[in-house]
């Protein structure tokens, strides 16, 4: 069986695009077409699998958890100390400034985190 060359897929597109054009398509219809096309054509979507974290042996965790406890590095301290009793990301616990901590409620203003709108970290345990 000889088999064609295919189009490339600038071109495609533009084929694709002339023939969608006069349905003026939003975003989520489109994808529901794309998705129609991919069940007609029988095109499964590839899947990566889900990796589980690595966790170290128990030893190395107590080790660990044991240096933290006993720092005398009063800074580095209070920020592992955030992370684990908050559960904030790192990306969101560098970004923390002063004025977004509440003593008194004791909760801390996360304002530049995953999702754009501001939230409010407590301690978790």
């Amino acid at each position: 069986m000889m088999t064609l060359p295919r189009t490339s897929a600038k071109k495609k597109a533009k084929e694709l695009a002339k023939l969608l054009r006069p349905e003026a398509l939003d975003y989520a219809s489109l994808k529901s077409v794309f998705r129609e096309l991919r069940h007609e054509l029988d095109i499964e979507v590839p899947r990566t699998p889900k990796r589980l974290p690595d966790v170290p042996p128990e030893e190395e965790l107590r080790a660990f958890y044991q240096q933290v406890w006993e720092t005398r590095n009063f800074a580095d301290l209070v920020l592992i100390k955030t992370l684990f009793y908050t559960g904030v990301r790192v990306s969101e616990l560098v970004n923390i400034r002063i004025g977004d901590v509440d003593l008194e409620r004791c909760q801390i203003r996360i304002q530049r985190g995953k999702d754009p709108k501001p939230r409010y970290a407590e301690n978790r345990t």
